[in-house]
């Protein structure tokens, strides 16, 4: 048995107005199309649905029955396809995000609070991991973005610089280096550091070793198994020091102090990587919000425009994007 959709539509419109003149006006199909299509429903069923008169239609004992146990059917098919709709558009569905800094403040927090406020319908999901794990599940679409340090160039990716964080040392509040308003690397070679094992611990320890390296000094650095959490109250409790970026500035945790390296090259962009190929709606106003907010709009462009993702530019933006070069991929 093979019951055309568009069918029951025709036979919840007649039976509510009392009328195939009145169902036909109300879908804005001819009055024919409606008789048809409830006669072939009446031929497949083999039962008559409305009893008709001069002066309308009426359900059948056999109507009546069939509109009650169809009618949840159509709903449920309205509402999916109301859904596939918004899905379609990006109003619904989830973004997966990985990241390797924290969500405590700075740029990323922004772009995800402005993104959870303009789509409270879409899910947003987070994810810790290195460097490497987030690019392996870009390509294999188990993450749509992902936010790294540096501005290189992913293979089979795409790539954009969004913003820079300064690095900050991290020491217990009675570290002898807790009152310096700014610390240099002269102030910090000699120190014991501890990394965690755990993404971005690795980064860390890497980076640790590079910025040492020129000042022509090797580092001591112990690398701990714990979560990134606990490393920063194992220095408020005078383990080692550690880095961190910006983010962390605003964290409070017992015994902490952050003091900002005050070289120009402890400076660390962030990129966005997302691959071209994902069709995730989602994804692409996520892209725009955040390059929105990094005053990166692309001029000529609809997909990166403020007005576009829903942002008013306030003159002292407008001024800032017009001054900060367009490199947009």
């Amino acid at each position: 048995m093979r019951i055309e959709v568009g069918y029951l539509h025709y036979l919840v419109a007649a039976a509510e107005s009392g009328s195939f003149r009145r169902a036909a006006k109300i879908l804005r199909v001819r009055q024919s199309s409606v008789s048809r299509g409830i006669r072939s429903l009446e031929d497949v069923l083999g039962v008559s649905l409305f009893e008709r008169a001069r002066t309308g239609v009426h359900l059948t004992n056999a109507g009546r029955r069939f509109v009650r146990d169809t009618l949840p059917a159509i709903e449920q098919l309205e509402a999916a396809g109301k859904a596939a709709c918004a899905a379609g558009r990006g109003e619904t569905g989830v973004v997966r995000i990985g990241i390797l800094t924290s969500l405590a403040s700075g740029f990323l927090r922004d772009v995800v609070q402005s993104y959870a406020a303009r789509h409270p319908d879409i899910s947003i999901d987070i994810h810790d991991g290195s460097r490497n794990a987030h690019i392996a599940a870009i390509r294999g679409r188990r993450l749509d973005i992902a936010f790294l340090t540096g501005t290189g160039t992913v293979s089979d990716c795409e790539t954009s610089t969004l913003w820079e964080e300064r690095v900050h040392v991290a020491v217990a509040k009675g570290h002898k280096l807790a009152d310096r308003r700014m610390l240099d690397w002269a102030d910090i070679r000699g120190e014991r550091f501890i990394v965690s094992r755990i993404a971005p611990g690795p980064e860390v320890h890497d980076y640790i070793v590079r910025r040492a390296a020129d000042y022509s000094s090797f580092p001591d650095v112990e690398v701990k198994d714990v979560g990134r959490e606990t490393l920063m109250n194992l220095v408020g409790l005078g383990q080692g020091i550690t880095l961190v970026s910006a983010a962390w500035a605003v964290v409070k945790l017992p015994g902490l102090v952050l003091r900002p390296l005050s070289a120009p090259d402890d400076v660390i962009p962030f990129s966005a990587v997302w691959s071209a190929q994902n069709d995730n709606p989602a994804l692409r106003r996520f892209v725009s919000i955040a390059h929105v907010l990094a005053g990166r709009c692309r001029h000529g462009s609809s997909d990166w425009l403020a007005s576009t993702v829903g942002f008013k530019q306030t003159d002292a933006e407008a001024s800032v994007t017009a001054q900060r070069p367009d490199r947009s991929p």
